[in-house]
C-alpha cells in the first residue's frame, strides 16, 4: 500500500469522528502551546530582568547599611531607627552611617583611583506632588548629585538635567518622571516644564523631564522625581543616613578593583573589617549574574510543568487509538484478509496518531504564540525559537510513541477472529 493511501486511510479515520479527534488534539494543542507560553514567561521575566539590570551600567556598585541579621537598612528618609545594630569598639559604641563625608571619601581618586564617579543618594518617602490642582503620590523620591544620573544612565528627554551648582546651591529643582509630570499637567506632561510644583507643601521648580523606562516586573519605572540632595534633605527628608551611596567604576574591567577600594575606604573610615563591616558593597554584575541563574532555572522548571501536560495529552491519543482499533476490528479483519499486511495496518494507526500529534501541535502553536503576544500589566511573554521546536518535536514523538501500542495491537489481530467481532 502506498503512502498516499495509507494517509488516504488514515484521515478517514480521524473524520469519521470529528469530536471525539478534535477533543484528543486539543489535550496535545494545550501541552504544546503551555510550553510555549510558560517558557514564555521565563524568558520573559529573564529579559526583563538583564533589562533591567543592564540599564543601571555593568560596572557601578551600590554601598547600603548592613543590619545587624545581615539584611539592609536605613532606607527612606535616612534617619535612625530603634533596632539599628551598634558596634563597640573599646570603650565607645558607634551606630552604623553612611555619611556625605563617606561619599566625598570614596571620590578622592587617590584612595580610590579606579572610581570614576560617586553619587550619594538620600530617599525621601511620602511625597506628594501638587501642580495647579492636581495631586500625585510620588513612588520614589530620591535626593541626590549630578553625578548619579551618568551612574544611573539616567536622562532627560525634556528640558536640562540639574547640576552641580545646584546641588551646592541647595536650589530647589528637580526632574519628573514622564508618569508624575503627566499625571500633573495632562497630555505628554512637557506643559509642566519650568513651572512650581509642591512636594509636600514645599516649592520646587521642574527644571527636566526624564526619558521614560516604562514598567518592569508590574512597578511603573517612571514614577520619580530626582532632585539635589541637599534641597531633598533641606525639605523632605532630614539630615540623617544616606539611604545608599552609588559608585561608578572607570570600566567594567576595573569593577572588582573599585569595589577593594570601597571597601577599603570604608573600613578605614568605620573602623571595620571584613568580619564586621556595618555596610554592604553590591556589584551590578554580580547581581546579573545571579539573576540569569535564578531565571535559567526558574524558566526550566516552567517548561517541565508544560511538559507533564504534553504527556497527559499524548496518553489521551493513545487512548483514544486504542477505542479506535476496537471499533475498527471487523475493518482491520477485511483489510487483512484481502491482502494487506502487518507492516500496512501499523502505518495506517501510527499515521492516525501522528497526525492527531502534528495538527494538535500546530495549532497549540498558534494559539501559545498569540497569547504572548498579550502585554498585561506591563509584561509580555517573549516567544523562545527553541521552545517551539521542543513543543513540536515532543508532540511529534509523543503521536509515534503512543501510537505504537494500538497500531501493534491492530496488526496482531488475526483476520478470521476480526471477522468474527460484533
Amino acid at each position: 500500500m502506498s503512502i498516499s493511501e495509507s494517509a488516504r486511510f488514515a484521515w478517514r479515520g480521524l473524520t469519521a469522528n470529528k469530536t471525539r479527534s478534535a477533543l484528543t488534539m486539543l489535550g496535545v494543542l494545550i501541552g504544546v502551546a503551555s510550553v510555549i507560553i510558560l517558557v514564555g514567561v521565563g524568558t520573559g521575566a529573564s529579559a526583563s530582568v538583564t533589562n533591567t539590570l543592564n540599564s543601571l551600567g555593568t560596572n557601578t556598585l551600590t554601598v547600603t547599611l548592613k543590619s545587624a541579621g545581615g539584611g539592609l537598612f536605613g532606607g527612606f528618609g535616612g534617619g535612625s531607627s530603634s533596632d539599628e545594630a551598634t558596634r563597640k569598639d573599646g570603650t565607645s559604641t558607634r551606630e552604623p552611617s553612611l555619611t556625605m563625608a563617606d561619599a566625598e571619601a570614596l571620590s578622592d581618586r587617590t584612595l580610590a583611583p579606579d572610581v570614576a564617579e560617586v553619587a550619594p543618594v538620600v530617599g525621601a518617602a511620602s511625597v506628594t506632588a501638587t501642580y495647579q490642582g492636581a495631586s500625585h503620590s510620588v513612588t520614589s523620591t530620591t535626593g541626590t548629585t549630578a553625578s548619579y544620573l551618568a551612574i544611573s544612565n539616567e536622562t532627560v528627554a525634556t528640558g536640562r538635567a540639574f547640576s552641580d551648582s545646584d546641588y551646592q546651591g541647595h536650589s530647589r529643582v528637580l526632574l519628573l518622571g514622564p508618569t508624575v509630570a503627566k499625571d500633573l499637567a495632562g497630555g505628554d506632561g512637557t506643559a509642566i516644564l519650568d513651572q512650581t510644583i509642591r512636594l509636600n507643601g514645599k516649592e520646587f521648580t521642574v527644571v527636566g523631564i526624564l526619558t521614560a523606562k516604562g514598567t518592569t516586573a508590574g512597578q511603573d519605572q517612571d514614577d520619580r522625581i530626582i532632585a539635589p540632595a541637599t534641597a531633598v534633605q533641606d525639605h523632605l527628608a532630614g539630615y540623617g543616613n544616606l539611604s545608599s551611596i552609588s559608585v561608578q567604576a572607570t570600566s567594567a574591567e576595573t569593577v572588582d578593583a573599585a569595589q577593594a577600594q570601597v571597601e577599603s575606604v570604608l573600613d578605614a573610615r568605620h573602623r571595620t573589617n571584613a568580619e564586621d563591616r556595618d555596610f554592604t558593597v553590591t556589584n551590578s554584575a554580580s547581581f546579573l549574574s545571579a539573576a540569569s541563574s535564578i531565571t535559567s532555572i526558574f524558566t526550566l522548571l516552567l517548561g517541565a510543568i508544560a511538559g507533564i501536560s504534553l504527556l497527559v495529552g499524548g496518553i489521551g491519543v493513545m487512548n483514544i487509538m486504542l477505542v479506535t482499533v476496537t471499533e475498527r476490528t471487523r475493518e482491520i479483519g477485511i483489510r487483512k484478509s484481502i491482502g494487506a499486511g502487518r507492516s500496512d495496518i501499523i502505518f495506517q494507526f501510527m499515521l492516525e496518531a501522528v497526525m492527531l500529534s502534528v495538527l494538535g501541535g500546530v495549532l497549540g502553536i498558534v494559539f501559545g504564540w498569540a497569547v504572548c503576544q498579550i502585554e498585561v500589566a506591563g509584561f509580555r511573554a517573549v516567544v523562545a525559537p527553541y521552545s517551539v521546536a521542543l513543543a513540536f518535536s515532543f508532540a511529534l514523538a509523543v503521536g509515534l510513541f503512543f501510537g505504537i501500542y494500538p497500531a501493534m495491537r491492530a496488526a496482531s489481530l488475526r483476520p478470521i477472529d476480526a471477522l468474527r467481532y460484533e
